[in-house]
């Protein structure tokens, strides 16, 4: 029976508790990885890996010291990490830029750029150490590639880590470390679904702008990502991978 592509790495997925980061852990778990769920809120993470059977660190991933006891919690109980998926981020309600607050901007660029910074800079030196190489997957959004009206600033964060993804994949493959970006379009059913179409009645003519007419599941972000992080995908890097149903065509 095989192992699994995944076999034997392991992986630390950033909101792992629910939505696409629980889907992501599933699949690197049915792939044969070992998983470590970060979630900031406890309850849920633990939930989710008492569910999945994965382990699981608190953490905010904002801040450098939750980083720093991520890769030491790895390495004393693996001894090694090669898999780092950031999939935590946020965002604010759909609505026209000028009512944008200092407090959506903030929350934007804290959580989804500030994370992907203080990932690179904790996980990149172990990495090197370690001289196994590894793989870092950003879980970006179709928003960063093909941004539209009401989400400025949510699109740009997106975009920012998109392209120092790029960057970071240039800079680091003599380490043998790859960097790549999934970009999801609206996924069904995930905590932030209404907050990027404003409110439920839209769904559906958003999804009409989707050719194979639907949203993105957690299990097409957990797929993209498993392959991503596999020896299949060993000569791919620096690429943004739409999971979007032909949206960004």
């Amino acid at each position: 029976m095989s192992q699994g592509k995944l076999h034997p790495k392991v992986a630390i997925v950033t909101g792992g508790g629910g939505g696409f980061g629980k889907g992501i852990a599933a699949t690197f778990l049915q792939q044969g990885a070992k998983v470590i769920i970060a979630d900031f809120v406890e309850d849920v993470g633990q939930k989710t890996a008492s569910e999945l059977g994965c382990e699981f660190v608190r953490a905010d991933v904002t801040k450098k010291a939750d980083w720093e006891a991520l890769v030491k919690f790895a390495d004393e109980k693996f001894g090694r990490l090669d898999v780092v998926v950031n999939n935590a981020g946020t965002t604010y309600r759909n609505k026209p830029t000028n009512e944008v607050t200092d407090e959506d901007f903030d929350k934007v660029f804290t959580v989804n750029v500030r994370s992907i910074y203080y990932s690179a800079n904790v996980v990149v030196p172990y990495m090197q150490k370690k001289g196994l190489g590894g793989s870092f997957v950003t879980i970006a959004s179709t928003a960063g590639i093909r941004p539209r009206p009401g989400l400025t600033w949510y699109n740009a964060s997106k975009a920012a880590v998109i392209n120092a993804t790029k960057t970071m994949a240039v800079e680091f493959a003599g380490d043998k470390i790859r960097f790549n970006s999934v970009c999801p379009v609206v996924g069904l059913n995930t905590g932030l679904s209404d907050l990027f179409l404003g409110k439920p009645e839209n769904q559906a003519k958003f999804m009409a702008t989707v050719p194979l007419g639907r949203g993105c599941s957690p299990e097409d972000v957990g797929n993209a990502c498993a392959f991503l992080s596999s020896e299949e995908a060993a000569f791919l890097t620096g690429i943004d991978m739409p999971v979007d149903g032909g949206r960004c065509v």
